[in-house]
């Protein structure tokens, strides 16, 4: 959920340093870059069974083997080799159910990301074949109940995982069975944002529809198409939505950092230690008030570590992360840049995305997300549906790309990174009722077929 890195013991003495530092992440045009993560399950080919980190053949054995092979800086915790960092400023982390997470540089063309996404899938098949192990494209897992999925051996999940009970149902759901695809991009000014943001809050849902991925669950359909997307919807309400405030008049920066601050603490990290303060405010951390570390006042990076623990569908940093997708096979990795990127590093297509969610009202959008799960491209928005909707989007999006004009070596530009979602919307089945439609036709109501279908 955050790439590994050097602390920033930066002391942190005023609220004021809370928006400079979102501020900080304003770039020229030309130095804008896309980053792209995506989360595998990982699994036994003999018997499907997930992978625990330890073992001969477990996960942390399948990062030495990286590390060791391709020249990858190693991550411990306390001893626990959980992570490991890349030359070109890629990481590798894990999810806390073992999820294999891949965050990308950032890099300019999605030429370069889909490059990227190929060789990094290149040398973990490498040494998971010889390990006997294999990597599952989907948006939730579709066999293991949640008592079989492993625990990995990083601090602040344990944390969280004594938590999330506290504020939703579905919380462990989602750390420990669910993977998506993310992107992240960067924005101009604090004016870019504010419209970057409000854009895509607005479509993030017809994304999870277009990407939606996740009908399955201990053996069977679980009546949605992204459950993912519906785990979410009961995770934490205070972590997580669509930040209706993002549309009101004044907001920025500041009411951003406004609204991190009055989010429940999970953790502060101290060398190899988590401290649990859990539910406790970061205002009061501020302030020296925090009973667990009496005195004690945040550095930066504690505020950045903060900012990791919050899950909206659209999440600011010194970048925003596009966080609505399924995970899903190779071409739909490149997909999802290649949508938000078209959409949203063009100002024409910029405009002309914001004038068609403009009118929508806090109501049509949060009925709009929470109708998708189930519903996905056949869902209502404002007289429309979806699928409308989307018809739309991929048509500016393409637009968008064009007018970038990003050419890889053979000339192409990078409009062909949106054909399968052209399919998806010219058929109107989204790929979760295609893997409903294997399930009931081909595969004999067996959901174990999948493991192959979509394997990496």
């Amino acid at each position: 959920m955050s790439n590994p890195g050097q602390a920033d013991p930066t002391p942190f003495t005023h609220a004021r340093q809370l928006a400079e530092w979102f501020a900080a992440g304003c770039k020229p045009r030309s130095q804008w870059r896309i980053g792209t993560e995506h989360e595998k399950f990982v699994f036994r080919r003999d018997d499907l069974t997930p992978v625990a980190w330890e073992g001969e053949h477990g996960i942390g054995a399948m990062l030495e083997a990286m590390a060791t092979r391709h020249g990858y800086r190693r991550i411990e915790e306390n001893g626990h080799l959980i992570a490991l960092m890349g030359p070109q400023g890629e990481s590798i982390t894990l999810e806390p159910g073992g999820q294999f997470e891949l965050s990308g540089a950032p890099l300019e063309h999605i030429h370069d990301t889909c490059a990227e996404v190929g060789r990094h899938l290149r040398e973990l098949r490498g040494i998971a074949d010889e390990f006997g192990i294999g990597f599952l494209g989907l948006g939730f897992q579709p066999l293991w109940p949640l008592e079989r999925i492993p625990v990995m051996p990083k601090g602040r999940y344990g944390i969280m995982r004594r938590y999330m009970p506290r504020v939703g149902r579905l919380g462990h759901q989602m750390m420990f069975r669910s993977c998506t695809v993310q992107t992240n991009l960067d924005f101009a000014s604090e004016a870019d944002m504010i419209e970057k943001m409000r854009v895509s809050l607005a479509l993030q849902p017809i994304a999870t529809a277009l990407f939606a991925n996740s009908p399955f669950a201990e053996g069977r359909p679980n009546g949605f198409l992204s459950y993912r997307a519906h785990v979410w919807s009961d995770t934490d309400p205070d972590r997580t939505g669509m930040l209706d405030f993002a549309f009101l008049d004044g907001f920025g920066f500041e009411a951003y950092a406004r609204w991190a601050l009055d989010v429940p603490m999970y953790f502060v990290h101290r060398g190899d230690r988590y401290v649990d303060v859990a539910g406790r405010s970061f205002r009061d951390f501020m302030e020296g008030r925090l009973p667990e570390l009496p005195g004690e006042r945040p550095t930066l990076e504690d505020w950045k570590d903060h900012l990791t623990t919050l899950f909206p569908e659209v999440r600011l940093k010194t970048y925003l992360e596009m966080r609505g997708a399924d995970a899903g096979p190779w071409s739909r990795l490149c997909a999802l840049p290649a949508f938000w990127v078209g959409l949203l590093y063009d100002d024409a297509a910029q405009k002309a995305a914001w004038n068609l969610v403009r009118h929508w009202t806090a109501e049509d959008r949060e009925a709009l997300r929470r109708s998708v799960p189930a519903l996905g491209l056949r869902a209502p928005i404002a007289g429309r549906t979806a699928l409308d909707v989307a018809r739309d989007v991929l048509a500016i999006a393409r637009q968008g790309l064009k007018a970038r004009d990003r050419r890889d070596g053979s000339g192409a530009d990078e409009t062909g990174f949106l054909a399968e979602l052209d399919d998806i919307v010219a058929t109107g089945v989204s790929p979760a009722e295609r893997l409903l439609g294997m399930w009931r036709e081909e595969w004999g109501r067996d959901v174990r077929p999948a493991f192959e279908a979509c394997a990496y």
